[in-house]
């Protein structure tokens, strides 16, 4: 995955999809590590409520991101559902 010329907001809206192929949601923003200067999460809306409890907004690590073009693929999702946390 090349992010050279790549801006952060060109990530915005895009479908975030699991290994298997489920869709899991679409990209609202990228969350910053204003030390590393760097992208360390992708916060995710619109989640399928299968995939994680009552649909919550949910933030993935940078390092689970596989590719990002037309779409954005994850190398690694849990198996189960993600719980709402309490």
């Amino acid at each position: 995955m090349s992010d050279e010329g790549m801006s952060l907001t060109a990530f915005t809206g895009l479908e975030v999809f699991l290994p298997n192929g489920r869709r899991l949601g679409r990209v609202h923003d990228a969350v910053i590590d204003a030390g590393e200067m760097s992208c360390s999460h992708l916060f995710i809306r619109e989640t399928d409520k299968e995939l994680v409890e009552g649909g919550v907004h949910l933030a993935v690590p940078w390092r689970w991101v596989r590719a990002i073009d037309d779409i954005v693929l994850l190398r690694w999702f849990p198996e189960t559902p993600i719980p709402l946390g309490n």
